[in-house]
C-alpha cells in the first residue's frame, strides 16, 4: 500500500539507518508481522544475518516498528544484550521451539542468553538491531493482535556473494556484483 511504500523513504527510518551503518542505505527487504489475539505466534530465537548470508559484507540493519502496542503479553520482541558481538550461529528455525537455540551456545552465551531484555514499544516507536543481534518473541496472550512492520537496510555498497537469488522473486545478481536497480534501491545518501 503507499503507507508501506512511504516508510522506506521517511527520515526517521532512513537518518538512524545511515547513521547506524556509516553511509549510504538501500532497501533489503521488508515483513509483516501479525500475531492476532490469544493466537501464540512465537517467532523462535534467532539472528538475521543466518538467512541473509548470500551478501557481503555484514553491513545490514533490522527495523522493527510496532503498529500496535507491543508488551511483554502480546509477544513484544526480547534481544538477548551482547549477542550481536556472537559469531553467526547455526539456524535453529523460526517458528515454535523457543529452545531449540540451547543446542547451539556455548556455555558461555547461554550465561548471557538467560537475561533477554523485552523491548516494549508504544505503536508507531520502534528499534534498531545489528544482524547477529539474537532476538525473538513469545505468543500473543491478550485479547488484542500485535502487528508491527520490519524493514531491513543495507548499507550501499553491500555485494552478491552468490550464483543464486538473493531473496524469493528477486533476479540473481552475479557474486561480487553491488545490490541496486529496482528491487534494492537507494533509500537515502548522507553526501
Amino acid at each position: 500500500t503507499p503507507g508501506f511504500h512511504d516508510l522506506l523513504w521517511n527520515p526517521a527510518l532512513v537518518m538512524p539507518a545511515s547513521q547506524l551503518l556509516g553511509g549510504s542505505v538501500r532497501f533489503w527487504h521488508d515483513q509483516l508481522f501479525c500475531k492476532p489475539a490469544r493466537h501464540g505466534g512465537v517467532v523462535a530465537w534467532h539472528q538475521d544475518y543466518s538467512y541473509w548470508t548470500r551478501t557481503q559484507p555484514m553491513a545490514h540493519l533490522t527495523c522493527w516498528i510496532g503498529l500496535d502496542d507491543s508488551t511483554r503479553d502480546n509477544g513484544c520482541v526480547h534481544y538477548v544484550p551482547g549477542s550481536h558481538r556472537w559469531t553467526l550461529l547455526p539456524i535453529t528455525g523460526l517458528a515454535g521451539d523457543m529452545n531449540a537455540i540451547r543446542d547451539v551456545l556455548n556455555d558461555e552465551q547461554w550465561e548471557q542468553f538467560n537475561k533477554p531484555v523485552a523491548i516494549e514499544l508504544k505503536a508507531g516507536e520502534c528499534s534498531f538491531h545489528h544482524p547477529l543481534m539474537v532476538h525473538g518473541s513469545f505468543e500473543n496472550r491478550m485479547d488484542r493482535p500485535r502487528r508491527a512492520t520490519v524493514i531491513n537496510v543495507v548499507r550501499d555498497g553491500v555485494r552478491s556473494a552468490s550464483d543464486q537469488p538473493l531473496l524469493a522473486g528477486v533476479p540473481t545478481i552475479p557474486p561480487d556484483q553491488a545490490l541496486g536497480g529496482q528491487f534494492f534501491p537507494l533509500l537515502f545518501d548522507p553526501i
